[in-house]
């Protein structure tokens, strides 16, 4: 699988729609360890941070992410609560490719959503965490970042948020 990109106008249409619920009715335990163990590569290959299902044409809400060796597999993700001042930091997008902007989010989130086996799950993240977090979860409802900053600058083989 490829990462979608918004150089090719029918990706961009797809990354903007928002992703439907996860189904776990519909996936044995065994292909989801799979599709979690793809994702996971495919980001670390891209050197990405994050990842979600929909930058891989898939229709449903997931993402993956690794944070200060930390790794993240998260179905039907919601931001429940956000906590403190709004920070701006610079993000890029492994589906925006070599585009940087600053992006103002949440300094503390409370996400919840379902581990890889369904059960319910509640986190508190903030710092680069909690960026990355608002980041995809942006994603799975058909924000991308670039629709959030209000300059973007082009920036070959940099090395800074790209999920």
């Amino acid at each position: 699988m490829q990462i979608l990109t918004i150089e090719k106008k029918q990706n961009e249409k797809f990354l903007r729609r928002a992703t439907r619920p996860f189904d776990f009715s519909k996936h044995s335990q065994k292909e989801i360890r799979e599709l979690v163990k793809m994702m996971r590569r495919i980001m670390k290959a891209a050197e990405g941070v994050g990842l979600s299902a929909n930058q891989l044409g898939l229709d449903f809400s997931l993402f993956v992410a690794q944070v200060e060796n930390k790794f993240y597999a998260i179905f039907n993700p919601k931001i429940v609560k956000t906590v403190g001042e709004a920070e701006a930091a610079e993000e890029g997008c492994l589906s925006v490719p070599e585009k940087f902007g600053l992006v103002t989010r949440p300094e503390k989130i409370w996400l919840e959503g379902q581990g890889a086996d369904g059960k319910k799950i509640k986190i508190k993240a903030w710092g680069f965490l909690a960026r990355v977090f608002q980041h995809e979860v942006d994603h799975l409802n058909g924000k991308l970042f670039i629709d959030q900053t209000r300059e973007i600058y082009e920036i070959k083989n940099r090395k800074n948020l790209k999920s």
